[in-house]
């Protein structure tokens, strides 16, 4: 259990755990005997792994975005690309998993078919291509952060029309400060979206389509690239204002993939693919 926290909690890989253990207490676990271990561990965790898997997708609104991580391909001489792609409900649980592709088929695997709900994430065109497969199944519910993002990234070369959009963006997620802080229910939150939050969303809108056909910026300008991105995801960011129980972005399901992220700057890479699915369970 130690070797597992401290490799998954506290990012130490393997190989440093195993000097540690030699260096200060002139114990030697080689780094073999360690990896045993963990993979022990992934075996003994399946089960509940499954089981927080059934519990997460029953609610029928999910968080989904992916994270690369590399992988040793052996007879490759090099390591490969792969993705942990993580689910989760806000204030619920999290369910990683390991795929060796960035590919709409993965989301087959990890959505099982008689799910049925909302699915909210980033613009990736993977996610679109599996909600037509799944024939009006799935709705994609979008993320207002991406869209923030890109906004933020072209204040420097058009500060005024981006400081614009910021400000509104800042007000709605006042609303939703707001809201979190008093702990409203999912009736109260759709009330006071439509209320406040939808107008602001209208306003947003028509100035995305005026700057849009006025063509005042270049295409692949930051701005262009910016209004392009919004206006793509647009009928998919109004989605929450109807459904009380949805949050405004992916932030949450973000903040999750975090330690993964901060793990791989001290480890690197994963031994190989089959490790990664290890991985994935512990995680």
């Amino acid at each position: 259990a130690y070797v597992i926290i401290a490799k998954y909690v506290w990012h130490l890989p393997l190989y440093r755990q195993e000097s540690i253990y030699w260096s200060r207490h002139q114990v030697w676990l080689p780094r073999q005997t360690l990896a045993e271990w963990v993979e022990l561990a992934a075996q003994w965790l399946q089960p509940i792994y499954q089981q927080i898997q059934q519990g997460l997708l029953s609610r029928g609104y999910v968080q989904v975005d992916e994270t690369p991580i590399r992988y040793l391909a052996p007879g490759h001489g090099r390591t490969k690309l792969g993705y942990l792609w993580t689910c989760g409900a806000p204030c619920g649980d999290v369910v990683f998993h390991w795929e060796t592709s960035r590919a709409a088929a993965c989301l087959e695997k990890i959505i099982p078919v008689d799910f049925s709900g909302t699915i909210q994430c980033d613009g990736y065109e993977a996610y679109d291509c599996f909600a037509r497969r799944r024939g009006g199944q799935i709705v994609l519910a979008g993320c207002l952060a991406h869209v923030r993002r890109k906004f933020y990234d072209a204040r420097e070369t058009a500060p005024k029309v981006a400081g614009w959009f910021l400000k509104h963006f800042q007000n709605l997620y006042a609303l939703e400060a707001k809201l979190r802080s008093a702990r409203a229910g999912p009736k109260l939150r759709q009330a006071e979206r439509a209320s406040l939050s939808q107008p602001v969303l209208a306003r947003v809108h028509r100035a995305l389509v005026r700057l849009k056909t006025q063509r005042r910026f270049l295409p692949r300008s930051l701005m262009g690239k910016a209004i392009d991105y919004a206006l793509g995801q647009w009928p998919s960011l109004l989605i929450f204002l109807a459904d009380g129980r949805l949050e405004i972005d992916n932030n949450r399901i973000e903040n999750a993939i975090r330690p993964t992220a901060v793990g791989k700057k001290n480890w690197l890479f994963i031994g190989d693919a089959q490790a990664g699915e290890r991985s994935a369970i512990l995680y």
